[in-house]
């Protein structure tokens, strides 16, 4: 289910070992979750578009995040899956700032309502605050103070990553963690990375890509 090069940059970025993990999926396979996405309407259209949303799960369960955004938010496929891990943690909030775009997505993605596959067991950990990003993304930051984990899942315009990207580096806490999906959709990731002085960095080859950059000493190689 796992590539073992997405393993070890969980590793790499959270500082969790190999026996941390194996427990981390032990839990997985016992969880409910994936029944109860498909139940509440996560379709083809989901499941394909994001086969990392284990890998989701078990970064956040490795790093343990206090404070999470994620931007993008639609129906809440890696939303779920990243609320699921903050509530194995007992530890964190997500905060999640959308609606995010449906443009060049799989068929179907339309056809769902904003939050639908968050059951409400996985509430209670979770803000979903409404507007674009240009009018919200700084106003949250600046009330936070510091992140420890943002994941850009915003669309494919690059003017919008980049803005995205650069802002929540900005307040990236010293452990935390920037993520980004269909970084394959325009040149904002790797631009990012390569301003960093690293080469373009990456979680997930997928389909699709997903990138990830870490303020931990090291997690940048």
């Amino acid at each position: 289910m796992f590539r073992q090069a997405s393993l070890d940059r969980i590793m790499q970025l959270s500082g969790a070992t190999s026996a941390d993990l194996q427990r981390f999926r032990r839990e997985l396979m016992a969880s409910r979750l994936p029944d109860t996405l498909q139940e509440r309407g996560a379709g083809v259209a989901f499941t394909r578009e994001l086969p990392q949303g284990a890998l989701l799960y078990l970064l956040v369960r490795a790093q343990r995040p206090s404070v999470v955004l994620e931007t993008g938010v639609g129906p809440g496929y890696s939303t779920a899956w990243i609320l699921a891990a903050l509530e194995d943690n007992h530890l964190g909030e997500l905060t999640s700032l959308g609606p995010g775009s449906t443009a060049g997505r799989s068929a179907g993605v339309n056809d769902v309502a904003l939050g639908q596959f968050v059951p409400p067991t996985l509430r209670a950990r979770w803000t979903l605050a409404l507007g674009n990003t240009e009018d919200r993304l700084r106003e949250l930051l600046s009330g936070f103070g510091e992140i420890d984990l943002f994941l850009y899942d915003n669309g494919p315009v690059a003017a919008r990553a980049r803005f995205e990207l650069l802002a929540a580096w900005e307040r990236l806490s010293p452990r935390g963690v920037l993520l980004a999906h269909h970084v394959d959709s325009n040149p904002a990731w790797a631009a990012f990375c390569h301003s960093q002085g690293v080469p373009t960095q990456i979680l997930d080859s997928g389909p699709p890509p997903m990138g990830a950059l870490g303020m931990r000493s090291g997690a940048r190689a």
